[in-house]
């Protein structure tokens, strides 16, 4: 699969919802194609799915923020059969359920030193996702490369960016796209 193409829609920025009751700001906006949805129960899901696809746009759910669904392998399998086609998680079964499932799957690692790059990278290399989200997106160029090196597939930025200038500099370190949730950032375009 190429992640940035058919995931990331070949643009650098995606939009992070964390309330429903922002998706439309998202799914009309001309620079969004994906959008990672942070928050939201299980029985609106079916919809959420519907209409961002129709728009065609890319909806990534993150599992662990999902009200509802269980955290398993027969969660995941529900997902799928609702239509949902990429999620973010946190934890390693789940990405490997996921990926079973047919899903696009972001491993999402938290960066607070040397070893948290450390275990990241074991932890994805053994379930093997279609990108990692790290978090924060201001680390330093050597966490993303190290990444990049070790896993060989795409790194997203996450978190902490707050201007232009920060989200240009987090791509500068070779961070591959980011996602926030300020709408000023969705603005930003940027040429292939």
């Amino acid at each position: 699969m190429d992640f940035l193409k058919t995931v990331m829609l070949e643009k650098k920025i995606g939009a992070t919802i964390r309330r429903v009751e922002d998706l439309n700001e998202a799914i009309h906006h001309p620079n969004i194609g994906t959008i990672f949805l942070l928050g939201a129960d299980i029985n609106i899901l079916p919809s959420i799915i519907k209409k961002v696809h129709s728009d065609n746009k890319v909806l990534l759910v993150h599992l662990d923020m999902l009200e509802g669904a269980g955290k398993d392998r027969a969660g995941i399998h529900l997902l799928a059969r609702m239509g949902l086609r990429g999620l973010v998680t946190t934890k390693p079964n789940l990405v490997k359920f996921a990926s079973e499932e047919g899903m696009a799957v972001i491993q999402r690692l938290f960066v607070l030193d040397s070893e948290s790059v450390k275990t990241g990278i074991k932890m994805a290399s053994a379930v093997k996702p279609n990108a990692v989200e790290i978090l924060p997106a201001t680390v330093p160029r050597f966490v993303i490369q190290d990444m990049k090196d070790a896993l060989g597939i795409p790194v997203l930025g996450g978190g902490l960016l707050r201007t232009e200038e920060d989200v240009r500099l987090a791509l500068s370190k070779g961070i591959d796209a980011v996602s926030t949730s300020l709408r000023h950032l969705w603005e930003m375009n940027f040429e292939k």
